[in-house]
């Protein structure tokens, strides 16, 4: 057996898993491994300029590849940084490994520089148990092999999810005799499949319905499945509608697409889901944002709906609505059984000849209707809905595009289609400022062949924005599109709506709206930076930055008034109503009357 330090367990191990790159920042708690990772050639080292980034630079690379990474920190304030990435990784189910250094094991509750040891000693993974699927501290370097695997293991086996490593400086630095075993040689092949005999049950179920609607979540994607998805559909001609996690699931110019479910989704999917007689939910959670707060008749009504509920959690089965039938499994492997039993039932339908497609044309032409106002209009500043128009035209129809929290994120759900999987990254669960940047220069280095763009709001990119000289300093070439409305326009909105005042939303100066020249901050950078105040410069300048051939910038002046700035409302969502708003209560109380909690 090769004589190995910690720390070289820890590259050995990567390295074998398949890993290519990792982010961070060094510190004195991580210095042994980063010295480490010099000796392994096929470990990429990305520096990045906040921790935080570090976890969404993983991320980001997981959801447009399905390829795990690590991102490392130091001790103290470094692994703190990292907590809000991996939380955004945790809610929405994508895999990475965070690193993180520790006080050595001889030297712990004294207070060493950066320890957190007044509750109990070398205490940060107690703050990480309730983000990652699992977290560890190893407490002599001989456990190091098989912390890793189980690790790993943790991370990518079920319901994938971000893990900790904890890993104090003396571990790191020693040594021993051992043998490193990659993935290969602890970790099975193959898919949990369902029950047989509750197949049948859904196959017969979904073959009886005169209008049934799938729901595609974030677990469509995460197993694979798009195949399958459309594949079932299309036998029955059964309209999928997508949550913000399942977007891409199947292309959008697919004819039973029926655009997305929720609160500020579409009109068509709301009410197909709302009248289904049965609704099959493929690796989504119904959480409120996708349910419109379980307001009955508002994207479901379950029930009556029966609901078929696939999913590889078996905490999530029957959580927000209760189930005709659960499957716990796979979603490739269950939307196949299914889809066989399906045929055993029925043969293929001639669809396209039914009333029941002919209303999914209908309602998806009422809605292209109600998106066309905003998205064609010519105003100045511009609406985000023409603008997300003019970047559609100019990307490649295989792009990625990579979206954070706030207007862009639901105007990109609503208006920016997508074609396939991996090709629509979004904050989701967790919705987090910040996210976008990092998260593109993941995805890029990801999936180098593929533009890749990172769409933001002005509120959105200030958390990050220090990001893209790492994507100058790698000469990687990323779109950064940042949509300047000089605030933070979603909340503004949600505000307005609920209460008709706002409160700390504008950036203002002297009365009037602030913002920095982001177009210049890119200059500055030593990027290509451009401003644009008119609807069909957009496109244009949009070509100009992918011609350059590296990292560029493209600043978009857009409306900040309402309700031109914002998106077209649907869905309900529960944001409640203090008495001293008494109209905006009113309406808010009949809603929530209407939920089915």
């Amino acid at each position: 057996m090769p004589r190995l330090s910690g720390a070289q367990m820890i590259a050995d191990f990567l390295v074998k898993a398949g890993v290519r790159h990792v982010a961070g920042i060094p510190g004195h708690g991580i210095w042994t491994v980063l010295d480490a990772f010099l000796d392994y050639p096929d470990l990429n080292v990305v520096q990045v300029l906040h921790e935080q980034s570090a976890a969404h630079l993983a991320d980001g690379y997981y959801r447009a590849s399905g390829n795990p990474i690590a991102a490392f920190a130091s001790i103290g304030p470094g692994a703190a940084n990292t907590t809000v990435g991996v939380a955004t990784a945790y809610v929405d189910s994508q895999a990475m490994m965070l690193l993180t250094g520790s006080p050595h094991t001889y030297m712990r509750g004294h207070g060493v520089l950066q320890e957190l040891d007044r509750s109990q000693w070398a205490h940060f993974p107690r703050v990480m148990e309730g983000i990652t699927k699992q977290t560890w501290q190893p407490s002599r370097v001989e456990q190091l092999p098989f912390v890793m695997q189980r690790a790993w293991s943790a991370m990518t086996t079920g319901r994938p999810g971000p893990v900790h490593l904890d890993l104090p400086m003396d571990v790191q630095a020693d040594d021993a005799d051992v043998t490193v075993h990659g993935p290969d040689e602890f970790i099975g092949s193959g898919r949990s499949r369902p029950d047989a005999h509750d197949v049948q049950k859904a196959a017969k179920l979904l073959a009886g319905a005169k209008r049934p609607v799938i729901v595609a979540g974030g677990g469509v994607i995460l197993a694979d499945a798009s195949h399958e998805l459309v594949a079932l559909a299309e036998h029955l001609g059964i309209p999928v509608v997508t949550t913000w996690m399942g977007k891409g699931a199947i292309p959008e110019d697919h004819d039973l697409n029926a655009w997305s479910v929720g609160d500020t989704a579409s009109t068509s999917g709301n009410t197909l889901a709302a009248n289904a007689d049965v609704v099959l939910s493929v690796g989504c959670r119904f959480v409120d944002w996708s349910a419109s707060s379980y307001r009955a008749g508002v994207s479901f009504t379950i029930p009556p709906s029966a609901l078929i509920q696939i999913d590889i959690e078996p905490r999530e089965i029957g959580k927000n609505y209760p189930v005709a039938v659960g499957l716990v499994a796979d979603a490739k492997a269950a939307l196949a059984d299914l889809h066989a039993a399906v045929g055993d039932v029925t043969p293929a339908r001639k669809w396209r000849d039914g009333t029941y497609f002919g209303e999914i044309v209908r309602l998806k032409a009422e809605w292209d209707a109600i998106c066309a106002g905003r998205r064609d209009s010519g105003q100045v500043p511009m609406t985000q809905a023409r603008a997300t128009k003019e970047l559609r035209s100019a990307l490649d129809r295989r792009a990625i595009v990579v979206t954070g929290a706030g207007i862009v994120q639901a105007i990109i759900r609503q208006e920016f289609p997508v074609y396939e999987p991996r090709t629509h990254l979004t904050s989701g669960g967790f919705s987090t400022m910040g996210f976008t940047v990092p998260a593109a220069i993941g995805a890029k280095l990801a999936q180098p062949d593929r533009q890749v763009a990172a769409v933001c709001g002005d509120g959105d990119f200030l958390q990050t924005m220090q990001e893209i000289g790492v994507a100058a300093m790698m000469d990687l070439p990323v779109l950064f599109v940042v949509f300047n409305n000089s605030g933070f326009g979603s909340i503004k909105g949600g505000q307005l709506a609920n209460f008709g005042r706002t409160a700390a939303v504008d950036f203002l100066r002297k009365g009037e709206p602030y913002s920095p020249h982001f177009a210049n901050i890119a200059h500055e950078f030593g990027i290509p930076g451009e401003r644009v105040t008119e609807p069909d410069q957009v496109a244009p300048a949009i070509r100009r930055a992918l011609a350059s051939g590296g990292p560029a910038l493209v600043e978009v002046i857009v409306a900040r008034n309402f309700p031109e700035a914002g998106t077209n409302k649907t869905g309900w969502w529960d944001v409640p109503v203090p008495f001293n708003h008494a109209a905006q209560r009113e309406a808010y109380l009949a809603g929530k009357a209407e939920e089915q909690v």
